[in-house]
């Protein structure tokens, strides 16, 4: 079973539920795995002991200028705008290029070789009560996380439970990483701010046709319409963390949320069943 865990905004406390669910598992194999990879951080909670760090690159084109005619076939292709032809002049921006492959094949010259960029690497280890851990991380100044989060799904193990810690927010990195999971829980917060990004989030789920639930992290801000709106919509809110001073403490040491309050681990227990049914 996959669980991916998101959110519309950053800060609502999405790395502390997929680690505390990892941790929480009663499964014979858990993985979790941070598709976080611009800012990843399950790694300060789970203390993995590394295994295995691995490259990770793109294939992208390198035109031969002697074979080149200039014809503009492979800059009319390109949707990135990664190949411009001016005039006797072609220019390849590498850092452009989502590596699809097109240029090489609709180039009548065959004007173009291989080349790599590197995105960044991937970090395998395993964690705290044995948990299974995969965790991208972006190369500084790299434009494009999807690749490399694709390359942290592709690391999925095929038995046992996998928790997904998305990036924040609605756009392609959180696409990569829900897109086909068995479920998504979102976490969010009782704010204004938070009840807007809830319904983008919610949004995009179900546009994607994918089933999906809402924690309620600091359920006990006050802000009502977040409750209001998950009932008027048939969104089932599957547990409730309120605002408690012990829970920041021990995040700031490093701690995950169970282990910080030990009687929530029930309660992750709890909810795993409920979503393995």
């Amino acid at each position: 079973m996959q669980i991916a865990v998101a959110s519309g905004k950053g800060g609502t406390g999405k790395t502390t539920i997929a680690v505390s669910l990892a941790l929480a598992a009663t499964h014979e194999a858990v993985q979790l795995l941070d598709c976080d990879v611009e800012a990843p951080n399950c790694h300060i909670f789970l203390k993995p002991s590394v295994t295995g760090k691995e490259n990770i690159s793109l294939e992208v084109p390198e035109v031969i200028e002697e074979k080149c005619t200039y014809c503009q076939k492979c800059r009319d292709l390109c949707q990135f705008n990664a190949i411009a032809v001016f005039g006797r002049t072609i220019m390849v921006f590498k850092e452009m290029c989502h590596s699809c492959g097109g240029c090489f094949l609709i180039c009548p010259e065959d004007a173009f070789v291989e080349d790599s960029r590197d995105i960044g690497i991937i970090v395998t280890g395993k964690g705290k009560r044995g948990v299974n851990f995969v965790q991208g991380r972006l190369r500084v100044g790299e434009a494009m996380s999807p690749p490399l989060i694709k390359e942290v799904r592709a690391r999925s193990a095929e038995k046992g439970l996998v928790i997904l810690d998305a990036p924040p927010g609605t756009s392609c990195p959180v696409i990569s990483t829900v897109r086909g999971v068995d479920y998504t829980l979102l976490v969010t917060e009782p704010t204004p701010f938070g009840f807007h990004d809830l319904k983008l989030a919610a949004g995009v789920l179900r546009k994607l046709g994918q089933p999906f639930g809402v924690i309620l992290n600091r359920s006990d801000l006050g802000y009502e319409e977040v409750e209001s709106w998950c009932a008027e919509k048939s969104v089932p809110i599957h547990l409730k963390i309120p605002f408690d001073r012990k829970i920041a403490e021990g995040y700031s040491r490093g701690l995950p949320l169970i282990e910080a309050l030990p009687e929530y681990e029930e309660k992750f227990i709890a909810l795993l069943k409920e979503l393995d049914q």
